[in-house]
């Protein structure tokens, strides 16, 4: 009877996710749905088979020597007594919780500086001509940059101020960024570009990185045992990691990108895994890095290229992407989303997917198990980022050999256009999108008479038409139903005049929503923020590109405040922020270089701190005291969304902007009296 009970358990079948409750997107309900008829399993079958741990998902699992793992749930009791929980060492969950969540902001900004450590590597390689596949694209933007980092961009000869050679400049500049990293004295270049009152918090708090491999160090170092007990004092660390992180690594990645690759502005494009294509070779690229992606595009439209995909019997070579190396060559040449991060299994499940070729950051090692029940080529390109399963092809990058290892890549994928099974299954479903928004593209687009600055953007706040700015960012989380936070909070700021501003997989959710499009104000916005965009003819939520991205809003909040009549602070704007399905250690970071930069921000989900009360009441409150930003929590999205407006209009009202004002019929003397 036993052996026959083994029979009967051992029989029994798997638990899956039900594809109709998963995602509130019709394409990836379509594809989880084959995928299980296929007998694929997928993250969202994972989610239901494993759950979280109930300690770990509080913050109070600590597992930082071999006398751990200590773990300290929070009482039921809690609040009626002294909180006497200890591990082994005598760590309090205040000191455990803190040590981890400064330990994710260290690996956080470890994987946006490192990504903007190697951009920075091939910008100084193209600066010294050691590559031809690589030439500045945005001179104007590295004249913009290079004052920043003390590069002077004229020299006086004889009394005149002549410009300096755009060579000299460039290679001046590479070296100053890549000395940012691990400079032996000073702090890093970029915190003066934030605003002086800003500016002099972090002086007198004492969280100005002084380079950026140091606080990632320093932070490792005294969340190791036995080290910093004071969970007020690792948080300053975290805080200065996080600084490094946003106006360090991840604002000299975006700028580095620009110059290299080109400043984003607006673009159309589509959005979905509707954007394959049965006749033409797909590749997807899917990553964070746009070094190779770059590339990539580039070698696809080169007639060889076009010329060996129909020679076996392909009409062309379409690229998409997934994640944020989507993003990069989304918005510099209208490439096509994919999908998010919980997509890239179902981009291979389609059957068209004839290589997927990944770099670094968010991707699923399970990728190498579904490939096996398909023609698709899996590729890695990075020398950090390998698999160890034996049916993964790696193909180590080199800037030096970028064109040539980019047409390799592609090659490969167009010799397995002709093994694709029959059995091909492309969802009817995209959207179509405008993209490629960025601090210099605002400017322009919202500046009407006032082109070249933010006086309209700063007007229609200040007269109400649009009630504040968001930023929305961030992953998708399969402990959520995907898309669905992103979506609903974004339609329900834009439905009360919140400007939104997104990267990362908020971006593609929104594009796949449709929410990317000037249209969409005429359907989802309120009466003020919809004059506004159908006036200008911009979508109510501008996508800024990728996760390293986010240095942009920094950046436009600052031209906000340089403009004037929203205060002097990037606190005082009518601002808040948000990462609806976060999932990542770079969420994190940026929620705290976010916060520490005066900006409220609303994680859904949970926080990894409810273990430790007086620690998770250090962020949600203590924070806004120091820095005049502070952590919130809220997984319902509209609930969420209500605290972001609340916050807004509490700035509003602080400014004295929550007035209604009358509208005034300017007639043409007073027009000619307006400064251009």
């Amino acid at each position: 009877m036993a052996e026959d009970k083994k029979e009967v358990k051992a029989a029994k079948p798997k638990k899956m996710a039900n594809p109709d409750t998963v995602s509130i997107d019709a394409a990836t309900r379509e594809m989880l749905a084959r995928a299980q008829k296929m007998g694929i399993e997928t993250v969202f079958d994972r989610a239901v088979t494993m759950k979280p741990c109930n300690i770990g998902i509080q913050g109070t699992c600590c597992k930082n020597c071999a006398m751990g793992p200590c773990r300290l749930p929070l009482p039921k009791d809690y609040g009626e007594g002294k909180d006497e929980r200890k591990g082994l060492c005598g760590a309090t969950a205040n000191t455990i919780a803190a040590r981890n969540f400064v330990r994710m902001i260290a690996s956080g900004s470890a994987a946006h500086s490192d990504h903007g450590r190697g951009v920075a590597e091939v910008f100084l390689a193209a600066a010294r001509k050691e590559t031809d596949d690589y030439k500045i694209k945005d001179v104007q933007k590295l004249i913009a940059v290079a004052p920043h980092l003390g590069v002077d961009t004229t020299v006086e000869v004889d009394g005149e101020v002549l410009d300096r050679d755009v060579d000299e400049i460039a290679l001046e500049v590479a070296e100053a960024a890549l000395n940012e990293w691990g400079k032996a004295e000073g702090e890093l270049l970029y915190l003066q570009r934030a605003p002086k009152p800003l500016y002099e918090k972090w002086v007198k708090e004492g969280v100005r990185p002084r380079n950026i491999d140091r606080e990632v160090v320093e932070c490792m170092h005294r969340t190791h045992m036995g080290v910093d007990q004071d969970y007020k004092n690792l948080m300053k660390q975290g805080t200065r990691c996080a600084l490094a992180d946003g106006w360090g690594g991840a604002m000299l990645a975006t700028d580095i990108q620009d110059i290299l690759f080109g400043t984003p502005y607006p673009l159309q494009s589509e959005a979905n895994l509707g954007v394959m294509k049965h006749d033409q070779v797909n590749v997807v690229i899917h990553g964070h890095e746009p070094v190779l992606s770059e590339m990539i595009v580039a070698a696809s439209q080169t007639t060889e290229m076009l010329d060996y995909a129909k020679s076996k019997g392909a009409k062309g070579i379409q690229l998409s992407g997934i994640c944020c190396t989507a993003n990069e060559i989304l918005e510099r040449h209208g490439v096509p989303l994919c999908g998010t991060f919980l997509q890239q299994e179902l981009a291979i499940i389609t059957g068209a997917c004839d290589a997927m070729v990944v770099d670094v950051q968010c991707i699923f090692q399970n990728l190498a198990n579904v490939v096996e029940c398909f023609h698709t080529k899996l590729i890695t390109t990075h020398p950090i980022a390998k698999m160890e399963q034996d049916n993964v092809v790696h193909i180590e990058f080199d800037e030096h050999h970028a064109m040539e290892d980019a047409k390799r890549i592609l090659k490969i994928a167009i010799d397995n256009f002709g093994n694709r099974d029959a059995d091909v299954m492309i969802p009817n479903h995209k959207a179509s999108q405008v993209a490629g928004f960025g601090v210099e593209s605002i400017e322009y687009h919202l500046g009407g008479t006032f082109r070249g600055t933010y006086y309209t953007l700063n007007d229609n706040i200040i007269n109400g038409r649009i009630r504040g700015l968001a930023g929305v960012v961030g992953c998708n989380n399969a402990r959520t139903k995907h898309n669905e936070a992103h979506i609903t909070l974004v339609k329900e700021l834009v439905k009360n005049d919140v400007l939104v501003l997104t990267t990362g997989c908020n971006g593609i959710a929104c594009a796949m929503e449709g929410l990317l499009t000037p249209e969409a104000a005429g359907v989802y916005c309120g009466p003020g923020l919809k004059e506004v965009c159908e006036t200008v003819g911009i979508p109510p939520v501008l996508h800024l590109g990728s996760c390293v991205d986010n240095s942009r809003i920094l950046l436009a909040a600052t031209e906000v405040i340089k403009v004037g009549g929203l205060g002097t602070d990037l606190c005082d704007i009518p601002a808040a922020g948000s990462a609806p399905e976060w999932m990542s250690e770079k969420a994190i970071s940026i929620g705290q270089y976010f916060v520490a930069s005066g900006v409220y921000t609303v994680f859904g989900y949970l926080l990894p701190t409810s273990g430790a009360p007086v620690f998770h009441k250090h962020l949600t409150e203590d924070m806004e005291k120091i820095y005049g930003g502070m952590w919130d929590v809220e997984p319902d999205p509209i609930k969420h969304a209500k605290l972001m407006i609340a916050h807004i209009d509490k700035k509003r009202k602080e400014l004295g902007i929550d007035k209604a004002r009358e509208r005034v019929l300017m007639d043409m003397d007073d027009r000619q009296k307006l400064e251009a």
